[in-house]
């Protein structure tokens, strides 16, 4: 199986995200709480939601602009990682200390506004990109779908939700499904069985089109 080289520094820098946030709430399991810990967490989880971001980003530039590689060259590919984890770790902190809430709820919704655009410029795209192999195009509309879904299923009711009590419930909810979702991110960006799958969905919708024909 093979994976996209670039893809593979986002999607790895998003585990490290998520394995610092694993690690904090184990500590907080066992009753350990700092106002440090509480920075590092949303600056992780904000870190994550980025870097989803990209991941989207360059899969939307693949299919609607392919001759575009500023997301896909190695150094492009770093500098963003570095501007990603420079501005959660300048922004978000600087936020929370000066009690700026309206700011996060910025930084949180920003990246919805971008996955909708991806989304909607695949679709328009997906049967013009001709010089795209249909793998590839059924791997980068099953990515941004994932991602559109984990979004607004996982990240928009904790900004909703403004209760304390339900957004504690929330935030386990979130915890214990984002390493399942990002795993099934890292099967969607990897060639093999998943491009099959994918394959028999389609092959199955048009038949219903057909018959409905």
């Amino acid at each position: 199986m093979q994976r996209s080289q670039v893809p593979v520094i986002y999607y790895t820098n998003l585990l490290l995200s998520n394995l610092i946030q694993m690690c904090i709430v184990t500590v907080w399991i066992i009753r350990v709480e700092s106002t440090m810990g509480v920075i590092i967490h949303h600056l992780c989880v904000m870190a994550g939601l980025y870097f989803k971001v990209c991941i989207a980003l360059e899969r939307c530039f693949f299919i609607t602009l392919p001759l575009l590689d500023c997301l896909r060259e190695t150094r492009s590919s770093v500098l963003v990682r570095v501007l990603v984890w420079a501005f959660c770790i300048v922004s978000l902190p600087l936020a929370l200390v000066l009690h700026q809430f309206i700011h996060l709820i910025i930084y949180a919704a920003l990246p919805g506004a971008l996955f909708i655009f991806c989304l909607a410029r695949i679709f328009r795209a997906l049967h013009a990109a001709t010089s795209v192999p249909t793998q590839e195009k059924r791997r980068s509309l099953g990515i941004l779908i994932l991602l559109f879904f984990k979004y607004f299923v996982l990240i928009v009711p904790i900004i909703i939700f403004p209760h304390e009590h339900i957004r504690f419930y929330i935030n386990w909810i979130l915890f214990l499904l984002c390493p399942f979702v990002d795993l099934a991110l890292c099967l969607f960006m990897r060639q093999g069985r998943i491009d099959r799958l994918l394959a028999c969905l389609c092959s199955a919708d048009a038949a219903a089109d057909h018959r409905c024909d």
